[in-house]
């Protein structure tokens, strides 16, 4: 089921009152239970994947943690990797790989026939593949202790707010907090609700408002000059940040009404002043994973700059595969690899350049067109990630450099493409507007009650204000918008993009 569906709004205040019903002993129990539900939901026979990584996993760890031998440990955690990795190969890549093979072969006039496979591809398996892998990975390196109650490691697995689409936890952060008794408050509840409202603000409101423009675009690309384009590059941009921070704020929020606290996944990415910057703000939680699990093993920056541009294109092109089994995917996490490997070795000549001629990087104008020019510099790499092949990516391409004017008919023409209104344009600005007001209740507010920032005491005290003040009014704006959403909406639920990775 999806978040944004009636049959959640059902499903969660009835987890919820169970929950606070029962003892807390067999809380786990009832959790299990309902996250079996929630992903039964989608196909009932995917449980038995879910449930198979689980006992791999789980019996892994078990034996890793009792094994003396250290080439016994590497063996078992070999093959938890093979068993994990290979399933996830399979499900997700097969296709893909015999058809890049088979194309690949028919450079050399073979006349190779294609083929595919009816394989369903389960939701979530990137997020509960990785979660499990850390687990394991994790108890190989002794930093956790396997867990010897399979009840809760499965609730850890299969925990409902983040299953499907994160963020991906540790062990050390999650299962402590599944396992520990204690008391809800009225502060979890309220922090929780604020969460959950955020969260559906992003999703119902802003993200699927500008997925209504991005895809008037993509789906008829002749109709479209270059400001159609690039326009719809930037609020695809917006539409991905505001659809998987969305869900990962209702997921924290459900989580929150229980007493648990996830990780946060999102920092205010768009206040980034360069792309290595932006990447440690979005999507943390993977960002965390691919660095503590592939880019430090592989040597990190510890043995000189060209190891680390390798390091960095080598875990940039496994990111972009991790999101899809499409070389679009793939050659937008190269592309991406290619600017931070560039920052990374113009960092110093750059502010050795700027130094010596007086200019202040974090002079606020500055960092506003720095901020200005990175949004424009990720518009062509977003219309990859949106774009379902490379000639699709390519008309859009040498529309967005070619394609140029200026004078009214242009704009029209940029408008008409989209298929906005002036009423639409607007109403775009305001929900755009109520983004930006809302990083104190939402995502914000976490980062800082997580401690990932250090506000003096003056600061906290005028967003306390700020938020005592201004709370109400902004719920209220933001119902009422939820609910006129609800009310003009003609299409079904739509679901969140992330859900396919």
């Amino acid at each position: 089921m999806n978040f944004n569906s009636l049959e959640f709004l059902v499903f969660l205040p009835l987890v919820l009152i169970v929950f606070r019903l029962i003892p807390h002993k067999i809380r786990w129990a009832w959790l299990l239970i309902a996250s079996y539900y929630f992903y039964m939901s989608w196909n009932p026979w995917l449980i038995f994947l879910i449930v198979g990584t689980t006992i791999v996993s789980y019996g892994a760890a078990l034996l890793i943690g009792r094994a003396e031998n250290p080439k016994i440990k590497k063996l078992l955690l070999a093959l938890t990797i093979i068993v994990c990795i290979g399933t996830l190969t399979f499900f997700k890549y097969f296709n893909f790989l015999i058809r890049s093979a088979i194309d690949f072969l028919n450079i050399f006039a073979l006349g190779l026939d294609g083929f595919s496979l009816d394989i369903i591809l389960p939701v979530g398996i990137s997020f509960y593949t990785f979660q499990t892998l850390s687990y394991v990975i994790d108890v190989y390196r002794g930093k956790f202790k396997p867990e010897k109650h399979f009840g809760y490691y499965a609730l850890f697995v299969s925990y409902f707010p983040q299953l499907v689409a994160g963020p991906i936890e540790r062990p050390e952060n999650l299962l402590p907090q599944l396992k520990e008794e204690r008391k809800i408050t009225s502060d979890d509840f309220a922090v929780g609700l604020r969460l959950l409202l955020t969260g559906f603000f992003r999703k119902c409101v802003v993200a699927d408002m500008c997925g209504i423009y991005v895809n008037s675009v993509f789906s008829d690309v002749g109709a479209s000059n270059s400001l159609a384009v690039a326009l719809a590059g930037a609020l695809f941009l917006v539409q991905v940040y505001c659809d998987f921070a969305g869900y990962s704020e209702i997921a924290a929020g459900a989580a929150r009404m229980m007493g648990v606290r996830l990780t946060v996944n999102f920092d205010r990415p768009f206040l980034s002043v360069s792309v290595t910057e932006f990447f440690r703000r979005w999507h943390i939680t993977l960002s965390k994973w691919f660095a503590d699990y592939v880019y430090i093993p592989l040597g990190g920056n510890r043995k000189g700059k060209a190891r680390k541009v390798l390091n960095i294109f080598i875990v940039f092109g496994l990111c972009g595969l991790w999101h899809g089994a499409n070389w679009t995917y793939v050659l937008w996490g190269l592309g991406m690899a290619v600017l931070i490997s560039a920052e990374t070795v113009l960092r110093k000549p750059v502010r050795g350049f700027c130094g010596k001629h007086g200019i202040d990087l974090e002079n606020p104008a500055i960092k506003l067109l720095r901020r200005i020019l990175l949004v424009i510099i990720l518009i062509p790499l977003s219309l990859l990630f949106r774009a379902s092949s490379f000639t699709e990516y390519w008309s859009l391409f040498v529309k967005l450099f070619t394609d140029c004017g200026f004078g009214s008919a242009y704009f029209t023409a940029a408008f008409g493409a989209m298929n906005m209104s002036v009423i639409g344009m607007a109403e775009l600005i305001m929900s755009l507007v109520c983004l930006v007001l809302i990083h104190d209740f939402g995502e914000y507010g976490r980062v800082e009650e997580r401690g990932l920032y250090t506000l003096t005491e003056t600061q906290s005290r005028s967003r306390s204000l700020y938020a005592q003040r201004y709370s109400v009014y902004l719920y209220l704006v933001l119902a009422i918008m939820l609910c006129w959403i609800y009310l003009l909406s003609k299409g079904g639920i739509s679901q969140f993009t992330y859900f396919q990775f």
